[in-house]
């Protein structure tokens, strides 16, 4: 028993020093955990390796160049031509200054021609302004004279009756009536012996005879009464037609 345990120890110490001479793994150590009351280490940030794509970029970056350099680099550019005030001012050839004049020339003629159009559409306008204002003024007249007929067709009864006797105050009123249509542009119309007109005069009889070739006025029953072109009232008349 105990050479056995002394042969035991031999071999535990030849393994520790030459732990591979018996074909056996060797014991890993056991990683040391620190203390929970300690922080660990920070991280330190890892670097990354240079590689030949920096390279690369770092040859393709042209250089930065002064203001001064850049304008000399631009000036003697190989193959190109840069002439700054050649394109602010361009020089004009003779078939551009032909075109030219001719577009102002059509521009002139065409605001001419739209001037002389917008004075003649005023004109026309001032125009058609004024013949509607006559023709509302004539169609207010004509309505207060019409309205105004029953009194002077009174009046002209009872002169033919003679009982408008001169100076009476009947008399001087009929006659300032008058007066005040007739300044109106009120004409009476519908005579004896006037050629009938149909436009003009409405025949409530006739009579045939002998005595007029024509149709003619025979008897005035109410006169008619005309403001400038407009027919006021027609005159009723008896008419005589020949045989």
């Amino acid at each position: 028993m105990a050479m056995d345990s002394g042969s035991g120890a031999d071999d535990r110490r030849r393994d520790l020093a030459d732990p591979f001479a018996t074909g056996r793994k060797p014991r890993q150590p056991r990683p040391t955990v620190p203390p929970p009351s300690e922080t660990p280490p920070a991280a330190q940030p890892m670097e990354r390796p240079e590689s030949a794509e920096d390279h690369v970029v770092e040859e393709m970056t042209p250089p930065e160049v002064s203001g001064d350099e850049t304008e000399s680099v631009v000036e003697t550019a190989p193959g190109e031509a840069y002439d700054a005030e050649e394109e602010v001012d361009p020089v004009l050839t003779e078939q551009d200054a032909e075109l030219l004049t001719v577009a102002e020339r059509d521009l002139v003629a065409e605001y001419r021609e739209r001037a002389a159009r917008a004075e003649a559409e005023l004109e026309n306008f001032r125009r058609r302004v004024e013949r509607d204002r006559q023709a509302n003024r004539e169609a207010v007249i004509a309505e207060v004279l019409r309205s105004l007929l029953p009194a002077i067709d009174d009046l002209d009864r009872a002169e033919s009756h003679g009982d408008l006797h001169d100076g009476s105050p009947l008399a001087i009123v009929a006659q300032k009536l008058r007066t005040a249509i007739e300044r109106h542009g009120l004409v009476k119309i519908g005579e004896i012996g006037e050629p009938f007109d149909p436009r003009l005069h409405e025949a409530l009889m006739q009579k045939q005879t002998g005595e007029v070739s024509v149709e003619t006025i025979a008897a005035v029953i109410e006169s008619g009464y005309q403001l400038g072109d407009r027919l006021i009232r027609p005159a009723k008349v008896a008419v005589d037609v020949p045989e």
